[in-house]
């Protein structure tokens, strides 16, 4: 007894003082980061702006110095911010180049890999080079990569070039085995996004579309690349079919896909040689950039509000991109309010979600265009509940590549009753006051009545996504209707069918809304305000690392099994593409 007692004391006394010195570091290195933090980069003479095209790219993401300190698996990259460093690389006298460090980019839709390639080439018109290296190019990246002035091969390395898939994964079967059925009610033959759960392989209204917005997307992408090239399109395409990716590096040069062939330590005495200096370059990142202050003195704003991620009403636990309609409507009356903010570009990256969130955000969006200018700028994706927040906006900018349209609803509600009845054991009985109280119990499907109630609940929502549309954009919902149904188009197909006004960049955004507000001489103020590091950190900084990690095991399948989680959390009736259109 005198020994457990003993072991007890020592054992407790031991967790107290390791806790005491693991607080004691935690608090040390809060410190010594925050001091760390507070020196601001400075631009030099001769310097080039290196982006590092490696891990996950996301539209906005706030950097932290934690980010470094402990060695995220899989890091995020912020769309936002590797455009910002790009203009004004540009601009800044003392950027004499960029340097494209060519890694691994994932959760890059086209369009978000189109518009670093078009900021890329504006940048060119400075006149300054831009150089590329890549142990190996994944096909995203080289599209990015190949409007560079000089592309670097490493001479092991390879260049992913095949063409692009849609694979998506469907989830029939795995429900059938757990004794999961999917309720559906939808409207339109292309309405695809409910078929991974009632379908084993795509239906012929889905790989239509698919073909159609697939074949959209390859053509930019082969025109881009022939241009900056000089081969032709057809020449593209037959190194695709011939899948020249595990081709050596050497034939890379000889096909004209490369230029040289060099390791990763020998490219900075090739910069130093390229741009005629002394000394090495002093090499700068997005992020640096990210901290030196601009926009000083100018009292008239333009606001960009960033919208991207899954459309629900209130923000799930799990700390993901969501537009959260609460949130971005109080946002908007504030932005209507503020006398400074002349006029709002509303940047849109989502493939929709909630319907009932979608008519929120839009009547905010009306609200705001009523006493000032309102230019959407589509990003990778702008598709139905995002299509339904567009449509309320002055103007539409998209990108060629943007998938958009999907103007559809659809409810899809599980029926767990075989789960709970066969494979737990559970029964259920009801006591009931009026004929439908139990409506969408678990305990059982719905009835052919309840069915019927739910589908015209479901039209009716379509039909105000119609009026919505129709109103927005000048048309008749006839004419609406022709371009419905939930199909998705790109962003070059919705400026030829009225769904889009204008392509072009946020930049070109900007510029429409500063025109329409009738200023010059204006800063850019971004909403909504991202927290400083420090306090995601107190808050949920220990889920990015969670998440990161298991978008580094996980890969391609990461949406895929992340959306499985967020099922039970949506609401019922849904205005949002296919899940995940899985682009590769």
């Amino acid at each position: 007894m005198k020994d457990f007692i003993k072991n007890t004391i020592a054992a407790t006394l031991g967790t107290i003082i390791g806790f005491m010195f693991l607080s004691f570091c935690g608090l040390l290195f809060i410190i010594l980061l925050a001091v760390s933090g507070s020196s601001i980069p400075t631009l030099t003479p001769n310097s080039v702006l290196k982006i590092e095209l490696n891990g996950a790219l996301e539209e906005r993401y706030q950097s932290s110095p934690l980010d470094e300190l402990l060695s995220e698996d899989y890091p995020t990259l912020s769309l936002e911010q590797i455009l910002n460093s790009i203009s004004r690389a540009a601009k800044d006298k003392n950027i004499k180049a960029i340097y494209l460090d060519a890694g691994s980019l994932t959760q890059a839709t086209p369009a978000m890999a189109e518009e670093i390639r078009m900021a890329l080439a504006e940048f060119q018109k400075s006149g300054k080079p831009i150089i590329s290296y890549g142990d190996n190019y994944t096909q995203t990246n080289y599209y990015i990569c190949s409007v560079a002035d000089r592309i670097i091969l490493n001479p092991s390395g390879q260049i992913s070039w095949q063409g692009l898939v849609s694979e998506p994964i469907f989830f029939k079967e795995l429900l059938q085995r757990i004794g999961v059925k999917m309720q559906i009610f939808r409207v339109g033959s292309y309405k695809s996004a409910v078929e991974p759960f009632t379908n084993t392989e795509m239906s012929e209204a889905n790989r239509e579309q698919i073909q159609s917005y697939l074949g959209s997307i390859w053509n930019n992408t082969l025109q881009a690349v022939s241009q900056s090239r000089k081969l032709d399109k057809d020449t593209l395409n037959q190194f695709a079919d011939h899948f020249l990716s595990l081709s050596p590096a050497t034939e890379m040069i000889q096909k004209g896909l490369a230029d040289t062939l060099l390791y990763r330590e020998e490219v900075k005495d090739l910069l130093k040689k390229e741009l005629k200096l002394k000394d090495d370059p002093h090499i700068i990142t997005p992020t640096d950039l990210e901290e030196m202050p601009q926009n000083i003195g100018k009292k008239e704003k333009v606001a960009v509000y960033y919208a991207f991620g899954d459309i629900v009403e209130t923000p799930s636990s799990m700390n993901l991109a969501e537009i959260a309609s609460k949130q971005v409507c109080r946002d908007l009356g504030e932005l209507t309010e503020d006398p400074e903010i002349k006029a709002v570009v509303i940047r849109i990256n989502s493939g929709g979600g909630s319907a009932y969130a979608s008519e929120q955000i839009w009547h905010s969006i009306q609200m705001l265009k009523a006493k000032k200018p309102v230019i959407i700028s589509m990003g990778g994706m702008a598709a139905s509940g995002g299509y339904y927040m567009a449509c309320a906006g002055n103007e539409i900018i998209t990108l060629p590549s943007t998938l958009t349209g999907s103007i559809g609803i659809f409810g899809m509600i599980p029926d767990a009753s075989t789960l709970l009845k066969e494979k737990l054991g559970l029964n259920f009985d009801a006591v009931k006051t009026n004929k439908h109280a139990d409506f969408g119990t678990l305990s059982r499907p719905f009835n052919p009545e309840e069915s019927a109630l739910m589908q015209r609940y479901v039209e009716s929502g379509y039909d105000l996504f119609l009026k919505r549309v129709a109103d927005g954009r000048n048309m008749s919902q006839q004419q609406v209707k022709k371009l419905a149904e939930g199909r998705v188009w790109t962003g070059e197909q919705a400026l030829q069918n009225g769904l889009a006004d204008r392509a072009g960049t946020l930049q070109t955004a900007l510029e429409r809304a500063a025109q329409a507000a009738k200023i010059k001489n204006y800063s850019v103020e971004t909403y909504p305000k991202p927290q400083k590091w420090y306090e995601a950190l107190l808050q949920d900084k220990q889920t990015d690392y969670v998440q990161s990690s298991l978008k580094s095991a996980l890969g391609e399948y990461y949406k895929a099994v992340s959306f499985i989680k967020k099922v039970k959390q949506m609401d019922p009736i849904q205005a949002r593409m296919p899940f995940d259109p899985n682009i590769k």
